[in-house]
């Protein structure tokens, strides 16, 4: 049955703004390109980690489906204080360090397109540490 999250999907306002920011800001590695019939890149795969990938296209940004809930994406990161420092560092601004009420690390980015991503740092303590293999 389901096994995992494969990618989330975003479309994007400029494909070469957002690979500046997921790419060389975030650090995500190109998986493969989308191309159109006269070669064109309008989209790429982006390698997250594990199984997961994030896929941008290029194109209108359309208001969101009526009634669509969706809010973030959340990245997994292994040294929350860490990875704040670096992305500073690469000129990304990301919100203060929190404890969030799950037991576990979080801070906020927002990518070009305004779409908010969290980083996610487990503790012993998360709520989602029995789950986690």
């Amino acid at each position: 049955m389901i096994t995992g999250l494969a990618h989330a999907c975003f479309t994007v306002s400029n494909l070469e703004q957002s690979l500046h920011f997921y790419r060389d800001g975030l650090g995500l590695k190109e998986a493969f390109d989308f191309k159109d019939d006269n070669g064109r890149r309008f989209g790429v795969y982006l390698y997250v980690g594990g199984r997961n990938f994030i896929e941008l296209f290029e194109g209108q940004l359309d208001a969101p489906a009526e009634r669509q809930s969706f809010k973030h994406i959340c990245l997994e990161v292994n040294d929350i204080e860490a990875t704040v420092a670096t992305l500073q560092a690469r000129g990304i601004e990301v919100s203060p360090i929190i404890m969030g009420k799950d037991h576990s690390y979080q801070a906020w980015i927002t990518d070009p397109d305004g779409n908010r991503i969290e980083l996610h740092h487990y503790t012993p303590e998360s709520w989602q540490a029995p789950s986690l293999t």
